[in-house]
This record gives C-alpha cells, sequence and structure tokens, in this order.
C-alpha cells in the first residue's frame, strides 16, 4: 500500500500554526515571523519529511528556479565548457539549467524558445546566432521575459549581453602569422558566419593593414562549422599557395590536422596554423594547437551572474561585459622558410 502524502496541512497541524504561515515561512518569508514560529514550522517540517510539490509552490512564488539555455552545438566542446560555466553559477544560487541543443537548426531554436517559455523558466541564456532578434522580440521581451545574448550574437542594445573580444582576437592571430613571415594565408570560417565570427575576420584584416599586406593575399575557405568541415576543405587548401591558416575555431583546425596527415603534410613545418578558443584538446593534438585562447567558463559564469541580477533587478540598465582573449602560443605555427 502506497505511503500517504505528506501535504502542508499536516505540516501545520504537527506545528500548531496555520497553513498560510507554513507556507510563508517555506517560502522563504521567514522575516514576518518569530523565530520561534520558524523553528517550530521547519521542525515539523523535519520530523514529518515534508517535501513541497513543485507546482503548488511555482504558483505561489512565480518562479521556477529553472533557467533556458540555448546552445547550437553541444558536441563543441567551446559549448560544453560555456555550459558548465553557466551551470557552475546557477547551482550557487539553486537554479537548474534546462539545456536545449539547437543542432544549429533555426526552426528548432525557435521551438524550444516558445517551449521554454510555455514552461515558464525564470530566464533565458541564447548561446546560438540563428535566434532571430524579431523571434526574441516577439517570445521574451514582449512577455518581459528576462533573457541575456552572449558571443554569436550582439545584442544590439536590447538586452544585457557578455562577449569576448573578437576583434582583437582575430588582430592577435593575424599579427601572429604575418610576424612569422606568412603572407599567403587561409581564412577557414563558416558559412554565413555569426557576427563575432566576421569581428574576428575584421581583426584578422586590420593585421594585414598594419603590414600594407592586400587583401588580395587571403584565401577564404567557408565550411561547416566543425572539425569534418575543416576536413573537408584540406584539398582547396592543397590547390592554393597559402602556407598558413587562420583556423575560425579549434574543432576546424582539428579537422585541418587530420586532412594534411592524411595527405601527406606536416604541421608546421608544410603549414602554420592557429586556431581559436583554445578548448582542452589543443594540448592533446601533436603539435599542439597555437590558438587564441578565450575564457570560456568565465564567460558562461559572467553570463548567468548577468541573467540572476536581472531577474532580481528587472529595472536596472542594460549591461554589456567584454571579456578579454590573449594569444596562446604552442608548436603548430612557426616561421616561413
Amino acid at each position: 500500500m502506497a505511503k500517504k502524502k505528506i501535504t502542508i496541512k499536516d505540516v501545520a497541524k504537527h506545528s500548531g500554526v496555520s497553513i498560510t504561515t507554513v507556507s510563508l515561512i517555506l517560502n522563504g518569508k521567514e522575516e514576518r515571523f518569530s523565530q520561534q514560529t520558524v523553528q517550530k514550522v521547519l521542525a515539523a517540517k523535519e520530523a514529518l519529511g515534508y517535501q513541497p510539490d513543485y507546482f503548488a509552490r511555482q504558483m505561489i512564488t512565480k518562479e521556477t528556479k529553472t533557467i533556458g539555455v540555448l546552445v547550437p552545438d553541444i558536441t563543441n566542446p567551446f559549448f560544453s565548457t560555456l555550459t558548465r560555466g553557466i551551470e557552475d553559477i546557477l547551482y550557487q544560487q539553486h537554479f537548474v539549467t534546462i539545456l536545449c541543443n539547437a543542432d544549429s537548426d533555426h526552426q528548432k531554436e525557435i521551438e524550444y524558445l516558445f517551449e521554454l517559455t510555455r514552461r515558464g523558466v525564470d530566464g533565458f541564456i541564447i548561446a546560438t546566432s540563428a535566434v532571430t532578434t524579431n523571434a526574441i522580440n516577439e517570445n521574451l521581451k514582449k512577455q518581459g521575459r528576462p533573457f541575456i545574448v552572449l558571443d554569436q550574437k550582439k545584442s544590439e542594445g536590447f538586452s544585457d549581453s557578455v562577449r569576448t573580444d573578437d576583434f582583437r582576437g582575430g588582430y592577435l592571430a593575424g599579427m601572429h602569422l604575418l610576424s612569422l613571415g606568412h603572407k599567403e594565408i587561409a581564412l577557414v570560417y563558416p558559412e554565413n558566419p555569426p557576427e563575432n565570427v566576421q569581428e574576428r575576420i575584421e581583426g584578422f584584416k586590420s593585421a594585414l593593414d598594419v603590414y600594407q599586406i592586400s587583401y588580395d593575399h587571403l584565401l577564404l575557405l567557408p565550411t561547416h562549422f566543425s572539425k569534418q568541415g575543416g576536413y573537408d576543405v584540406v584539398s582547396g587548401l592543397l590547390d592554393s599557395s597559402a602556407t598558413a591558416v587562420f583556423s575560425l575555431n579549434d574543432e576546424l583546425a582539428f579537422g585541418l590536422y587530420r586532412g594534411l596527415e592524411e595527405a601527406g603534410k606536416r604541421v608546421p613545418e608544410d603549414y602554420s596554423i592557429i586556431g581559436y578558443d583554445n578548448v582542452d584538446m589543443c594540448e592533446y593534438v601533436k603539435p599542439k594547437l597555437t590558438t587564441i585562447a578565450q575564457p570560456i567558463f568565465e564567460l558562461g559564469q559572467a553570463s548567468a551572474q548577468l541573467l540572476l541580477d536581472r531577474i532580481h533587478f528587472p529595472e536596472k540598465d542594460w549591461e554589456e561585459k567584454l571579456l578579454p582573449v590573449r594569444l596562446e602560443k604552442r608548436f603548430s605555427t612557426a616561421p616561413l622558410k
């Protein structure tokens, strides 16, 4: 026979106070009552093994203690590290992360946005560029839902945002390769690049300006933003006069490594390669990958904290945080011989 579920009514009876008093105390309104009353209620809760009904609590507090996080591709280690940073802060504040992996599918992202809204999550972290400003306005802003956009999509002044200095990152990558004597350089980047990737490319071009090198020296190799995408463009690289590659993320660089090895080419003897992100795998490939390091975990932490601040202080001014990047020199780049 199933054990009878302990209710808030049982706690009230056991502690000798009203149901309303129990409800208020268990929902964080302890300051309204004497310490003696609070202790009686908490002792009764403990003695009876009472667990609050999640949906009943939601109706009272209007909070679900959940945050929806939309990412385009969880298989990319950048997004798994980012999500760990988000979860680190949310866990400390007793919020649960609901992770939605959209597989870079625009329709899937819109459906997730709608479903999370319907489920009443307390806020959103949007780490994907495909969700349009219009979709955000219709699903979130119009309904007064707290949200934050980061990294791949600029806030355009309508929300809090956290991003890294992508222009600076591209500039550092360009200056590094050019300082090694490379002039014929391939850019491997995603088709229809999101705004943050465009910023990296512009930063790279600014380094060419410093060296007074024409953009005609750039070989543009758009592809899918993945290891497979990097692998797929190797033939185009081999047919060119490029001696170095700026890979717009580390995943692309890993794909290049495989394709070049299969073609009998060596890094950095035949091609210098610099990546972007500084995911853990950079230390485990051979040669270790030179890359532009983003503070990925900290990006996630800052995003979560900014969103929680917005939830607690909805009227505060919009805030944008810009996190620094740095060049991480390893062994995949070398002077042109």
